[in-house]
C-alpha cells in the first residue's frame, strides 16, 4: 500500500472528488441517485471553497476525502476498492484531533459505515424515518466526544 498523505482539497479536485462520491454511492443499490454529475461537482466544489475538505492522496492519486465544518462531518468517501486499508481511519483521526466533539448522519442501510463510526468511537444518538434528508431514507445520528484524561 502506498503512503497516505492528507492535505486540504484544491478547487481543481472537485471533479475527481465528486467522481469518488458517485462511485461510492453507486455501490449501494438502496441509495437513489438524486443529483446529476454537474450538481455533485458543484456540491463538492462548494465544500472545498468553504475550506471543509481534506483529501487522502497516495501514489495513485486521490483516494478519498472528508468534509468537516466545525464539529459536523458532512461527507466521508473513499474509492470503493480502497476500503479497509486505513484511509478513512486516517481522515477521521485527523478530524478528531482538531476538536472535542463531532457529529454526523449516516443511512441506516449503510451497515459498513455504522460499524466504522462505532469503531472510531461514535455513539448512536437517535434514528429517524428519513423525512429530514434528501433521499428520504431512514438515518442515524452519531456523535463522538473526546474522553478527557
Amino acid at each position: 500500500m502506498s503512503v497516505i498523505a492528507l492535505a486540504p482539497a484544491r478547487s481543481l479536485d472537485a471533479g475527481k472528488l465528486a467522481q469518488i462520491m458517485a462511485e461510492a454511492n453507486a455501490r449501494h443499490p438502496w441509495l437513489p441517485r438524486l443529483y446529476s454529475g454537474a450538481e455533485e461537482i458543484m456540491f463538492v466544489g462548494d465544500m472545498i471553497d468553504a475550506g471543509w475538505v481534506r483529501v487522502a492522496q497516495g501514489d495513485d492519486g486521490l483516494q478519498g476525502f472528508l468534509a468537516r465544518s466545525d464539529t459536523e462531518i458532512h461527507a466521508l468517501y473513499l474509492r470503493p476498492h480502497l476500503q479497509g486499508r486505513g484511509i478513512a481511519r486516517a481522515l477521521m483521526s485527523e478530524a478528531q484531533r482538531g476538536t472535542h466533539r463531532l457529529g454526523l448522519w449516516s443511512y441506516q442501510a449503510n451497515d459498513r459505515a455504522a460499524r466504522f463510526y462505532r469503531k472510531a468511537g461514535f455513539h448512536e444518538i437517535r434514528r429517524t424515518d428519513g423525512a429530514g434528508n434528501d433521499a428520504l431514507l431512514p438515518d442515524i445520528r452519531f456523535e463522538w466526544h473526546r474522553k478527557d484524561a
